[in-house]
């Protein structure tokens, strides 16, 4: 059930009426005509735009439209008024008997707020991706949290979802890592070593040195790299991937694939992808202007295997291959998204940090040319996590040398806290992540708020029963005894469920569930002070049993519509509060 859905429905059906009987001529075109909530709750439960969109094109005033409009909808039993505002807005108010078929529908529909939008459709979502060459830190917290979510948000909206992890073994950083994890070897064989600049001396690789110590025993000391290098390489991986999945499960995301770079080296699958290009015309050998601002000192003009991406709305074309014949970086990007397509998704969506903002164009000018446009793109930047505790900058661990580890935040909050908390603001903003109040019980913790209205609720329903109350099939309770404003206002903001799911789906933004949350647990929590001023509000009416069944068959729903929510973000509901 999508009540906005079902009532624009209803609009578009007096619209083809009014179109039928010659009030609007033919041929308009109802694309644009919208149902929503008013910016303002006192005028009344939706709004329609359509006498406003439709009276350029009709050739008609706003107000003719709407009156005829309105005129035809109040023959629908479940609108009340349709009321004139301003030069054409359409507001609505609803019976009461709507809000019950509500709350009826989330507590018997399991799939309430589910949507079809994403039927048939595969879509694959890319996310953390981070280099091999350590455990995750804070700012990949921030990005797996958001993929995560909406994974799962894409799911609910019916789309068939790949989660993908990019691991980036191919370039020289693992080469690194390798030198770093023998230097810590070497010190498992007791020398003393020291950590030159651009090695890792993160305490993370000692346990990897003493079981490479374990696996070759000292074949490997005083040996020179053309030993020892490519062994240590993907031994050194593979621990580093260890710990990333163990931080990866610490936080709940469950990968389908992790893709290895490396793999793309070596098979044919870059010149694959480069020839694809190159048989679009896409490919040529160039020189690119310089740089703007100061040149490097080491600058200079040279020819260059350029990809046309100013075909696709780039800013410059982009090297593909050096001179000296060795692949840029760029070029295993395009052949892992030229496997992507390859797959058959009909839509992809990158993860990336706030750093990688330069890659965006160039990026998707490679996907559409790839497929031809056929295949969306969509680059979602996640800006920085700044830790504070006690007003304070905060620094967690040493264990990783340079970096604030994922497995300390998660240890210091737990993954419920630090997922939720990583949703309350927007991808592309920046977020302050501060222990004291992500910890604290107010109305300014949305984590807190959103689970102490759960907490209440299961509360509520363990006092009914004991009371003796039967709260076992809510749905036949009599909803028309729970009718005061403040308890429509809560029906109505469940009524918003599934169409909240399907903005944000459409728009790759999970933050808007955590709003919702925060919203539909203000309007649990203001109903319940309401009760302790006015008796006939409270949730447990122990001389009127039909009147408890209806208010609790209200905040059952509530709950239900917090947990399907909270599920997406993945986060566990809380029943009590410790």
């Amino acid at each position: 059930m999508n009540l906005f859905a079902d009532i624009r429905a209803a609009v578009i059906d007096c619209l083809n009426v009014l179109t039928n009987d010659g009030v609007l001529p033919a041929g308009l075109d109802f694309a644009n005509v919208t149902v929503e909530p008013p910016r303002d709750a006192t005028h009344g439960d939706m709004a329609t735009n359509a006498a406003m969109v439709l009276a350029k094109p009709a050739g008609l005033k706003p107000r003719d439209i709407a009156e005829a409009l309105a005129a035809k909808l109040l023959a629908d039993r479940r609108i009340m008024s349709a009321d004139i505002a301003g030069p054409g807005f359409l507001n609505l108010a609803l019976d009461a008997g709507v809000w019950a078929g509500v709350v009826r529908a989330v507590l018997t529909d399991g799939d309430f707020g589910k949507s079809n939008l994403g039927t048939g459709l595969k879509i694959n979502v890319e996310y953390v991706s981070a280099n091999p060459t350590g455990p995750l830190h804070v700012g990949h917290t921030r990005g797996a949290v958001f993929g995560d979510a909406l994974a799962s948000l894409l799911a609910y909206a019916g789309y068939d979802v790949t989660r993908e992890y990019y691991i980036n073994d191919g370039g020289g950083q693992v080469d690194v890592l390798a030198r770093s994890v023998y230097l810590r070897y070497l010190e498992a064989h007791g020398q003393a070593v020291t950590f030159e600049d651009g090695t890792y001396p993160g305490e993370y690789l000692i346990k990897a040195g003493q079981d490479l110590k374990t696996k070759v025993g000292d074949a490997y000391v005083g040996q020179g790299e053309d030993v020892w290098l490519d062994d240590v390489r993907d031994f050194g991986t593979q621990a580093m991937m260890a710990l990333i999945r163990e931080d990866l499960d610490m936080l709940g995301v469950k990968m389908d694939v992790f893709y290895s770079e490396k793999s793309l080296y070596g098979t044919g699958r870059i010149e694959a992808a480069i020839a694809d290009l190159k048989s679009k015309g896409l490919i040529y050998k160039g020189t690119l202007e310089p740089p703007k601002g100061k040149l490097p000192e080491d600058w200079e003009p040279r020819e260059q295997t350029l990809f046309k991406s100013t075909d696709f709305g780039d800013d410059v074309d982009r090297p593909i291959q050096k001179s000296d014949g060795a692949w840029t970086y760029f070029a295993p990007d395009i052949a892992y998204h030229f496997d992507k397509v390859s797959r058959g998704f009909d839509a992809l969506i990158d993860v990336f940090g706030a750093d990688h903002g330069g890659y965006v164009k160039r990026m998707k000018a490679a996907v559409a040319a790839l497929s031809d446009n056929a295949v969306p793109l969509d680059i979602k930047l996640t800006q920085l996590v700044k830790l504070y505790k006690n007003g304070e900058p905060f620094k967690m661990s040493k264990r990783a040398g340079t970096f604030i580890m994922l497995r300390d935040l998660v240890d210091e909050v737990g993954p419920d806290v630090t997922r939720f908390h990583m949703l309350t603001r927007k991808n592309d903003a920046p977020l302050d992540f501060d222990f004291d109040k992500v910890t604290e019980q107010s109305k300014d913790n949305p984590v807190f708020y959103v689970q102490y209205a759960s907490a209440r609720i299961h509360s509520v329903l363990r006092k009914a029963a004991e009371a003796g109350v039967d709260v076992g099939d809510l749905a036949i309770a009599d909803l028309s005894l729970a009718t005061h404003p403040a308890e429509l206002a809560m029906a109505a903001k469940l009524a918003e469920w599934p169409r909240l799911v399907e903005i944000a789906a459409k728009g790759h933004e999970p933050h808007r569930i955590a709003f919702y949350l925060y919203d539909l647990a203000s309007e649990l929590h203001g109903l319940w002070n309401r009760g302790n001023d006015d008796a006939s509000l409270r949730f447990l009416q122990v001389d009127n049993i039909p009147a408890t069944q209806a208010k609790i068959a209200l905040i059952k729903a509530v709950s239900v519509v917090i947990s399907h929510g909270l599920s997406i973000l993945g986060v566990t509901p809380a029943e009590e509060m410790r």
